[in-house]
């Protein structure tokens, strides 16, 4: 995660053989899966996000080398927001609540 955005672009060239000039977001994720970086070219300049994660990680498909996937907008919201999901389920449930 120490590339920053002349960095990443220059991966979606050379690695993925993609113009990072056509409007897409580009996610990429750490190897322990807690922070990601989203590169997007809005038309006159890059912009750069970045996410870290306290507790919990990013569930991240085809863990290993490095692969695109394309993903609607819907597909990308699970995948920012499934560590969310996954810490709800964790809670534990309140059980024998009584009105006094």
């Amino acid at each position: 995660m120490r590339k920053s955005i002349n960095g990443l672009a220059a991966i979606v060239e050379g690695s993925f053989k993609l113009d990072p000039f056509n409007g897409s977001l580009f996610v990429f994720c750490n190897r322990s899966r807690d922070r990601l970086k989203i590169l997007e070219w809005d038309g006159d300049g890059f912009w750069l996000y970045f996410k870290r994660l306290e507790k919990g990680h990013f569930k991240w498909p085809g863990e290993g080398e490095a692969m695109t996937m394309d993903l609607s907008g819907e597909e990308l919201a699970i995948l920012l927001c499934g560590s969310k999901v996954e810490l709800k389920l964790r809670r534990n449930e309140v059980n024998g609540r009584r009105a006094v």
